[in-house]
């Protein structure tokens, strides 16, 4: 994972959903899709982090009811998705449904248990994975010191 974090004045603040909205945009070509309930953000057309509808894969154990908060961030490789779904500190999650797809799922509710920092991070190392080779190198190039 990248650290070329999005800061702002608080990013040790607890991350809000809406968040993910100001970090996505922040970051050069994107173009939001879906809709208001649902949006995607997408780079060079593909998603990198988008709002699923409720779906039957992904439940909550307790009360048997569909998750209607769950957003779904592009991860780099197979190891990134596993070191944040199996680190009991963070908020990630997969269910079978993505197995093979590389990318992570966080209920919209928990993304205070992240900082601010944090989830720019997450976003910014989606947009990383998805990004073209070409806007990658000049988005790093423009931060070198």
């Amino acid at each position: 994972m990248t650290t070329l974090a999005l800061v702002s004045g608080d990013d040790d603040r607890p991350a809000r959903i809406e968040d993910v909205h100001e970090l996505a945009t922040a970051l050069p070509g994107v173009v939001v899709g879906g809709d208001d309930e649902h949006p995607a953000y997408e780079i060079g057309g593909k998603a990198f982090v988008f709002f699923r509808p409720p779906r039957k894969d992904a439940v909550d154990p307790e009360t048997g009811q569909r998750y209607t908060d769950v957003v779904a961030f592009h991860v780099e490789s197979e190891a990134d998705k596993q070191a944040l779904v199996r680190d009991e500190s963070t908020p990630f999650f997969t269910t079978p449904h993505w197995n093979g797809y590389r990318a992570v799922l966080l209920l919209a509710r928990d993304a205070g248990r992240l900082s601010r920092s944090e989830l720019a991070e997450i976003v910014q190392d989606a947009w990383l994975a998805r990004a073209p080779k070409r806007q990658v190198a000049a988005w790093r190039a423009a931060r070198q010191p």
